[in-house]
């Protein structure tokens, strides 16, 4: 089929169309999980690739593109600047359009480079690459990536054999072939078929449900203390006794989960608080959230803390968020009093030394992520072994009531299938859940409601695919993809 079909619009009405484009591909990301609808806006999109036009116009389709998607699926990011908003509220819409239209450059990338071959799948390719180096560069952003938008559907049981950037792969090359059957007025038989073959293959990818008769007991504690609530002196020991009581409540938990952050002072100040909770715990260790000093470094941290109330292990946080715990260019933004939001020093968190291991004795082992941690398949691969479960404690309450909790834990939901790894996932506000290896919510608490949650601790599933090669053979696959698609167009005249 030729590949220099394009769509007869032109000027301003397509500049507009690439923006429509971008923001309906977002609503394939939680809550409104429309899959089909995200799919049809994919086909629409590489439909406005222009083969015969110059790279910088395909550029700037692209990032239209991006900025449509990541402006919608991004709002929530306009929350953490309005909890002290009188403060930081000025920041929220800058943020918001730098953070879209910053992500764009990615994919306006990809079509630039896409347009210099002036081929369609070519541009297959660079997008591709373009969502890989999102999860990479800068530390990192894969927030919204584009096979997300099958979260809620079996389709993303691939990316137990692909991963997320292979699945993405998958739904370009099939939104080109539809692309290319639309424009020349065919019915687009081959993309169907291979959605349809997508669709019953994460069928049969999908793990029966686990008998769970005998397994051992997680309660997972959700105090919902709202941002602008949760560091309120007169408000702390409302949480703080919210936490115990759901801690000592009637049952034999055999590990108890608190949240990012849930407890109110510095480890260093926390033996009192400690004490208290071994003994609502009734001999069951707790995993709880808490920030500490080491000289003049403060850390995100979590601790296991033992049935006598001592600290048994810690675990540091790694992958900081950039101008929530740590500020890129301290020296330079503090001259203009920009400071990280979540900052206790002028640098904001230190990083803590990696991805680490929990010994939680007879329940196995457990790799602690905390709040953002969750969003990289990368910080799982850099564990030194794999571990029986994955604790994620967050506090969702920085990402309002609307879109950022629901994907955050579709995220959480996408890295138990990547692994096959149970997900135990405490969450302030919600959601909190029990997450198997076949990425079921098993219980669930709702988004801002308090209290707690007993549930089976899952078994962890043999070994996926993914969880064995990692990103290594998609990056080298891409590049193979990418000489060919070079080497073809150098040898076809424009």
């Amino acid at each position: 089929m030729a590949d220099t079909l394009r769509l007869p619009c032109s000027g301003w009405g397509r500049l507009a169309l690439a923006l429509a484009a971008g923001a309906v591909l977002a609503l394939g990301q939680a809550p409104y999980d429309q899959s089909e609808v995200s799919f049809a806006a994919l086909v629409l999109a590489m439909a406005l690739f222009d083969p015969s036009a110059t790279a910088r116009r395909n550029a700037v389709t692209g990032w239209l593109i991006g900025l449509g998607h990541f402006g919608i699926a991004l709002l929530w990011i306009v929350e953490p600047f309005l909890v002290e908003a009188q403060i930081y509220g000025w920041m929220a819409p800058f943020a918001l359009v730098g953070m879209a239209g910053g992500l764009a450059l990615f994919w306006a990338l990809a079509f630039f480079l896409a347009g210099k071959l002036g081929t369609r799948w070519a541009l297959v390719i660079f997008w591709a690459a373009a969502e890989l180096a999102r999860g990479y560069v800068l530390t990192g952003f894969p927030w919204a990536l584009i096979s997300y938008a099958w979260a809620d559907r079996s389709v993303i049981q691939w990316v137990s054999v692909l991963g997320p950037y292979g699945l993405t792969l998958a739904l370009l090359a099939l939104s080109a072939l539809a692309a290319q059957a639309v424009l020349a007025r065919r019915v687009p038989v081959a993309a169907l078929a291979g959605i349809a073959a997508l669709w019953g293959g994460g069928i049969w990818l999908q793990p029966p449900p686990e008998d769970l008769t005998d397994r051992p007991i997680v309660r997972l504690i959700q105090p919902n203390a709202p941002q602008h609530e949760k560091w309120d002196p007169d408000k702390i020991p409302v949480f703080f006794e919210r936490q115990i009581d759901f801690t000592s409540a009637e049952g034999a938990p055999d590990l108890i989960v608190w949240s990012e952050t849930s407890l109110p002072m510095l480890l260093r100040h926390a033996d009192r608080a400690l004490s208290i909770i071994a003994d609502a715990a009734q001999g069951a260790p707790v995993v709880a959230g808490i920030q500490r000093a080491e000289g003049r470094d403060y850390h995100n941290s979590l601790v296991v803390i033992s049935s006598e109330g001592q600290v048994e292990q810690i675990y540091d946080k790694h992958h900081l968020v950039p101008f929530g715990e740590y500020m890129p260019l301290a020296g330079l933004f503090s001259r203009f009093n920009i400071l990280g939001l979540a900052a206790r020093a002028d640098g904001g968190y230190a990083s803590g030394p990696g991805a680490a291991l929990l010994d939680l004795g007879p329940l196995g082992t457990a790799l602690p992520l905390i709040c953002y941690e969750a969003v990289f398949p990368q910080d799982i691969h850099a564990a030194p072994d794999r571990a029986d479960m994955i604790l994620h404690l967050t506090n969702d309450a920085w990402f309002g009531q609307h879109s950022g909790p629901y994907q955050h834990l579709a995220q959480a939901r996408i890295r138990a299938i990547e692994q096959g790894v149970p997900v135990l996932r405490a969450a302030n506000t919600g959601v909190s859940a029990v997450i198997d290896g076949g990425g079921r919510v098993l219980k669930s608490l709702p988004l801002g409601e308090a209290g707690f949650v007993d549930a089976p601790i899952p078994p962890p599933l043999p070994r996926t695919l993914y969880s064995r090669t990692g990103d290594l053979p998609f990056l080298l696959a891409l590049i193979a993809f990418a000489a060919v698609a070079i080497w073809h167009a150098r040898r076809k005249p424009r």
